[in-house]
């Protein structure tokens, strides 16, 4: 469903389904990793977004990058169990919200996943429990689904669009 949002000037895709029902991650993580090393990933995280084909949505200095980096760190501390650092010092993160003046569609949310599942190939860099790295992509599966605020053709097929179309890749995108 898309709708005018007129602070933004443009049209906003709601993917159908909603935010994503009560998954998170392993709450454990937290106390295995410890805050340096969320810190670390996420730092190493956004220098691949800033290198990315999403570059473009992210700052261009490495202080922007590294400032980005540790709000998302602050976020996903709370998020992997310890402290809500994004809420006691940031406010409530309502990250849809947060989102909705950068345009992201599928193809953006793909390429930040590739960037954080490319940051945990060795998860050990950063005490990353080997165990939980599948539920912890699942997570951002999910959560990322949810910042998907542009609608792309390949996402709606068109009423008239033939199944063979579907099926050789003749689909616009």
């Amino acid at each position: 469903m898309e709708e005018y949002i007129p602070q933004l000037g443009r049209m906003v895709y709601t993917p159908p389904n909603g935010p994503p029902p009560g998954v998170r991650p392993n709450q454990e993580i937290y106390q295995h990793m410890g805050r340096d090393n969320i810190f670390k990933m996420c730092e190493d995280f956004y220098t691949l977004l800033g290198q990315s084909a999403i570059s473009h949505m992210f700052p261009d200095t490495p202080e922007g990058l590294k400032a980005a980096s540790q709000r998302q760190a602050m976020f996903m501390s709370g998020a992997l169990g310890g402290p809500p650092l994004y809420a006691q010092i940031i406010g409530p993160p309502r990250m849809r919200a947060r989102h909705l003046p950068f345009v992201i569609d599928n193809a953006s949310r793909l390429e930040w996943l590739r960037c954080f599942k490319k940051v945990l190939e060795i998860p050990e860099i950063y005490d990353f429990p080997a165990d939980d790295v599948a539920g912890f992509i699942y997570f951002l599966e999910g959560f990322s689904a949810w910042m998907v605020n542009k609608e792309t053709p390949s996402e709606t097929p068109h009423k008239d669009q033939d199944a063979s179309d579907s099926a050789d890749g003749a689909s616009q995108t």
